[in-house]
């Protein structure tokens, strides 16, 4: 199964985001890809986090949705919708809410990100949870490949990626990791966590990330990429917008799985 991780710049306009993710999921779709992901907060990086109230859209409705769903269906693409923000329990916050789309233009799944990011080293701060509600449900789905094999992806997005036991909860063959590390995180923990989520679970990687210096003045670590069961990177993108592909390739799996069956020696 073809698929591809979606790098991309995000600005601090919705058009100008969708616009971008549309190009690179024509691009994905040209060639071959089954299933494209797009990063989290692919279609906002506002100039304060509060922008995210002033976008945010209720489940089923809104222009990101409808974005997401007929790229799907025009395009022919399972499409993973990153991150965008939905509506929350209250007006002062939002889920941070991936969608998933089916090639006919149907949801298949949704995941509110569980794990809200704070960091302060002195220089940046960060605490998503002064505008994000966080989500409590594991998700995944299930996609039948071109080729007629059966694969389960689990979700989680981003911060997530620092807490393994969502990762065994999901018992899932894909993994996806969209994400908008920061420069300093990201330089020194995401392929390390991404190669050991792959590694302990003995699963793909899918890691579609924001890559660059934004609009806002924020930079993101990029580094998108696809890691394989046994821990190594298939493919990547250091930085800029684009687009990773790889190849799922199920034999493989199985026979790590084989060769070294850790899962079923679970004991804890």
């Amino acid at each position: 199964m073809k698929i591809a991780a979606l790098q991309m710049v995000s600005a601090t306009s919705v058009q100008a985001n969708l616009d971008a993710a549309r190009a690179l999921l024509e691009q994905a779709a040209r060639e071959g890809a089954e299933l494209a992901a797009l990063p989290e907060y692919f279609c906002l990086m506002g100039k304060r986090d509060t922008d995210k109230l002033e976008v945010r859209e209720a489940p089923g409705e809104g222009a990101v949705q409808r974005f997401l769903s007929d790229a799907a269906r025009e395009l022919g693409l399972w499409v993973v919708g990153g991150t965008l923000p939905l509506a929350a329990g209250d007006d002062a916050h939002v889920r941070n809410t991936c969608m998933v789309y089916r090639p006919d233009g149907e949801r298949a799944a949704r995941y509110d990100k569980i794990h809200l990011f704070k960091f302060d080293n002195g220089r940046e701060q960060y605490d998503e949870s002064r505008v994000i509600e966080r989500g409590a449900q594991p998700v995944v789905f299930d996609v039948t490949s071109r080729d007629g094999h059966a694969w389960r992806f689990g979700m989680s997005v981003c911060y997530d990626l620092r807490f393994p036991e969502l990762y065994r909860s999901l018992a899932a063959d894909v993994l996806l990791v969209p994400s908008a590390f920061t420069y300093v995180t990201g330089q020194a923990h995401w392929e390390l966590l991404l190669r050991a989520r792959a590694v302990e679970n003995l699963a793909f990687v899918v890691a579609p990330a924001q890559g660059g210096q934004h609009e806002n003045g924020r930079r993101t670590w990029g580094h998108s990429m696809v890691v394989d069961p046994w821990g190594v990177v298939l493919a990547q993108r250091e930085a800029g917008a684009g687009v990773v592909f790889a190849e799922l390739d199920a034999a493989r799996q199985a026979q790590v799985r084989s060769q070294l069956p850790a899962l079923e020696h679970r004991v804890l």
